[in-house]
């Protein structure tokens, strides 16, 4: 996705492989920048799986007051990547 087609306003969410991740992720990026504050981890099972090894681990990030800023984007997006996942909007 090109952040050109990203609305500001849009919550963004790190997808990522397992819970273990997810929660390093939500505890690296609110140590990095507080204002996002607690962030979401919740559980993403694929459609039509029930088994719990087959889910994907999110972290809801709301956007800021003044929106998204490539430079913000881009610092979700390598995050994501550190842990094996990559961000979507949501």
């Amino acid at each position: 996705m090109n952040d050109n087609d990203i609305d500001l306003h849009t919550r963004q969410l790190l997808v990522l492989p397992d819970r273990d991740a997810a929660d390093e992720a939500a505890e690296n990026l609110a140590a990095r920048r507080p204002p996002f504050g607690d962030l979401d981890v919740v559980r993403d099972a694929l459609a039509g799986e029930d088994d719990a090894e087959d889910a994907q681990w999110l972290v809801v990030v709301e956007p800021p007051e003044s929106g998204w800023t490539t430079g913000l984007l881009a610092e979700l997006d390598a995050l994501a990547i550190e842990y094996e996942g990559w961000r979507e909007e949501g």
